[in-house]
């Protein structure tokens, strides 16, 4: 006696391999330029667009041109101190919020946050630079005229809502009474949120520092709005050369970012896995852009 099918068993196969290739052309639409400008970086030809041989010319280029290592420094550097901002102040956020959702106040930090991360960055850019300039007219707020810590404000801003709302999700799945019973033996709040409470939140601290350096690294727009002469950032300096020409140095600079990114990456991965990290953080991580 044979079993007969049951209905629709047939057609499956036929649509999980559809699925597959779809998800397959998915993947080469969104990694094929990535793939593209890491192949052209090895162009030894004084253009992109031309391929005149293979060779590490253009990174030997790129590392010579005190212009592009210039712009590379002033990225990395900002985007460390607007994810170190965006540490801190997202985890208090996030952590304050979590443990008092309600009240007028905790609805409204939620909702300028929510607004932070809407906000067309035209308008942000737009909005901080006259903010900057009336700041840095006084004396004594005068580090305001300096490039760096622009960048690192503005950056940090946006920043800061990330890493608050993973932050914030990561303590509502937490179990309070880790931190009741160890009130209930008279420790002290803040070495109670150091030894117990901050090790569960790691996860979600380490992915939201990796997203706000990301973040602060690729940003184009607002970058362009509040930096100063002497502190052009990486991208801005992108745009910039590409209306000349995109050279090969450009790409092989691009490709070496690119590999520390994902090196990074795999690094704070790493670190979860073995800490014990949420699989939500770990797979946070791998939407870092």
């Amino acid at each position: 006696m044979t079993r007969g099918r049951r209905p629709g068993m047939s057609g499956r196969p036929m649509a999980d391999r559809a699925l597959n290739v779809w998800g397959l052309l998915v993947i080469a639409f969104l990694f094929t330029p990535i793939a593209v400008i890491v192949v052209y970086s090895f162009n030894s030809g004084r253009l992109l667009a031309s391929w005149e041989g293979f060779g590490f010319d253009a990174y030997a280029a790129a590392l010579s041109n005190a212009d592009i290592v210039s712009a590379v420094s002033v990225s990395v550097r900002a985007a460390a101190g607007a994810a170190l901002i965006a540490v801190v102040l997202g985890t208090l956020c996030g952590y304050a919020l979590a443990r008092h959702p309600g009240g007028r106040i905790g609805r409204l930090v939620t909702a300028l946050l929510a607004l932070v991360l809407v906000t067309p960055e035209i308008v942000s850019g737009v909005a901080l630079l006259p903010w900057f300039v009336s700041l840095g007219v006084d004396q004594e707020l005068s580090l305001f005229n300096s490039g760096w810590v622009r960048l690192v404000v503005a950056h940090s801003l946006f920043a800061t809502a990330v890493v608050t709302f993973l932050v914030r999700a990561r303590m509502q799945g937490m179990d309070s009474s880790l931190e009741e019973a160890a009130a209930d033996l008279y420790t002290p709040p803040l070495r109670r949120f150091r030894l117990i409470t901050l090790p569960i939140l790691m996860p979600s601290v380490l992915a939201g520092a990796l997203m706000a350096f990301t973040l602060s690294l690729d940003n184009t727009i607002i970058s362009a709005f509040v930096q100063v002469s002497g502190s052009t950032p990486w991208p801005v300096y992108v745009f910039s050369a590409v209306r000349a020409g995109l050279r090969p140095e450009l790409a092989a600079m691009s490709a070496v970012m690119l590999l520390l990114t994902l090196a990074a990456l795999a690094v704070v991965a790493l670190v979860l896995r073995r800490a014990g990290g949420s699989k939500d953080a770990v797979n946070a991580l791998s939407g870092v852009r």
